[in-house]
Formats: C-alpha cells, structure tokens, sequence
C-alpha cells in the first residue's frame, strides 16, 4: 500500500490546522488532485492557492504532477504565496502499480517495513519533512510502530472517508498513537473509475442535504465541516474554480453535537474505492474491521 513524502512544513497561513507529531501544522482542508486531467489541474491548483489553500494532495502515481509543480512555480513567482507557506504531500506507486494479463496488481518481495527504512533516508537526507502512510490497518500500523530500529513514525494515516465510512475505531486508534487522519474522497468520490450505477451517492443522501439547508450551505461543505470537527484532514478534489473556492468555506459554521452524531450514525462501512486489484496481496489493508 502507497506511503507518502510531506515535503514541507506549513506556515500559519489558515485558521485551522491538525498538529503533527513533529510539532508541524498540517491546513486541515487541502485540494486532492487523484483524477484531475492534465489539461484542467493546473488551473485547479493555481484557483486553489487564490481561495487559500496551503495544502496540496499529490501523487506519483497519479501522473499530473509536473503540472502541479508548474502552477505552484507560478504562484510563487507572482508572488501570491511563499514556498514555506506551503504543505505539500506526495506519495509513492513504485512502477505506477505493475499488473499481471488479469489486471491484478503484481506484489514485490520487499514489504512495507523494507520501504519505510528507504523512506526514511530521506527524511535523515532533508528531502522530506516528515512521513506518512495511506490505507494502512491499525495492524499494520502497529507492526510500523514495532519495527526495531524505527527512527521516524508516520504521522498521517490517508483513508478514505466520509458518511458511509466513517472510520470510527481507527481515527480513535491513530489518534491514540499521536497519528493525524488525513480523510480522501470525503465526497464519495463520485468521479472515480468503475462507479456501480447501484452504489450510494454520498454527495445525495437526504440527511445531509437537510443538515445542509438548515446552515444553507451546500452538502459537500458539510461532508466536509464533518471532518474538520473531528480533527481530521480532508482533502476534497474539484478542478472547477467556484467550488474549490466553497470547499474551503468551511469554517463559519458549526455543525452542532445531534448533527455530528446524525452523520456518523450512517455509517455502513462501505468504500468508493476498493483496490480489488490488489485484494489477494497478504498485506491488502481492508481484509480487517479497522
């Protein structure tokens, strides 16, 4: 399973932010770019700087960011932002997921223990700032945690959530271990790949658009609020400039205790994104409860 690079240390540039291990403050609303075009993301990241954002979700694997890093180099340029006032994650797919002829995800000899020494050579190299894994179990995070020798431990976990996965058990174990959670298709990922015509639409359910008239805001900014109250990250991907603008309006409302309890009672541990291509690998994350 991916595990990420934080490149940089944010500066106090936003209201809100999840306080890392290492003392950094990770913005707690962030733009994820998994499935922006190569011809739109650009422009998605520059309108997001614009609107405020300081934290970007990149990934190797998700080959558009060269593009990110020119529309960052730009805003740099033009002198909107600094450098140091932004958080930058990135993450790694070795050999962008090699597959067999059935299209299931080939699994290599080395395990993730092997790649977290790597990985941490670059963090002793001044590389990255700081490290983090993506879908890892409470299982596998305690066999990082164990690993002897361990010189820096993650201090994000990225896992899909939002109201049909709520994450309960382990946000409530990450947390336990001084771990941000860092929450990806908060949405439900509506543009993913393979929808099912029969899988629930998060962005529809009645309840949260309820919740969302009574604060007359639209539901996407109170699936996002929803996280933000929970102390977790939340990344929401869009490349149309209006809404990446509201993904960040988010804190001038409150969501109060029954509405928090309304949203999490949905929960029905059902996932957007499955990665049944790597389901027979020993270490697939999903196999456990948490």
């Amino acid at each position: 399973m991916p595990m990420g690079c934080l490149r940089s240390v944010s500066a106090a540039t936003m209201a809100t932010f999840v306080e890392l291990s290492t003392k950094a403050k990770m913005p707690i609303v962030g733009l994820g770019t998994w499935q922006s075009s190569l011809d739109q993301v650009k422009e998605a990241v520059k309108a997001a700087i614009d609107a405020g954002y300081r934290h970007i979700d990149c990934a190797y694997v998700y080959k558009n960011e060269n593009e990110i890093g020119e529309a960052i180099q730009e805003k740099i340029q033009e002198k909107a932002v600094k450098r140091e006032d932004l958080f930058i994650v990135s993450k790694s797919g070795n050999g962008l997921f090699p597959t067999d002829d059935k299209g299931n995800i080939l699994a290599g000899k080395s395990t993730f223990l092997d790649a977290w020494e790597v990985m941490e050579e670059l963090v002793d190299q001044g590389l990255v700032k700081a490290l983090g894994v993506s879908n890892f179990n409470h299982v596998q995070i305690e066999r990082l945690l164990s690993k002897p020798g361990l010189k820096h431990k993650p201090v994000t976990n990225q896992v899909e959530c939002h109201p049909y996965l709520t994450q309960e058990k382990l946000i409530q174990y990450c947390h336990s271990k001084g771990i941000t959670v860092t929450a990806y298709s908060p949405l439900g990922s509506p543009e993913r790949p393979n929808v099912n015509p029969e899988d629930p639409v998060v962005l529809q359910i009645p309840k949260i658009k309820e919740i969302a008239a009574k604060h007359k805001k639209t539901a996407a900014q109170v699936l996002i609020r929803f996280h933000v109250q929970r102390n977790v990250a939340v990344i929401p991907k869009s490349v149309t400039p209006s809404r990446i603008q509201e993904n960040i309006q988010v804190f001038d409302f409150q969501l109060s205790d029954e509405e928090m309890a309304t949203i999490l009672s949905l929960n029905r541990n059902w996932r957007a994104c499955v990665l049944r291509a790597a389901s027979h690998i020993e270490d697939f994350p999903f196999h456990m409860e948490y």
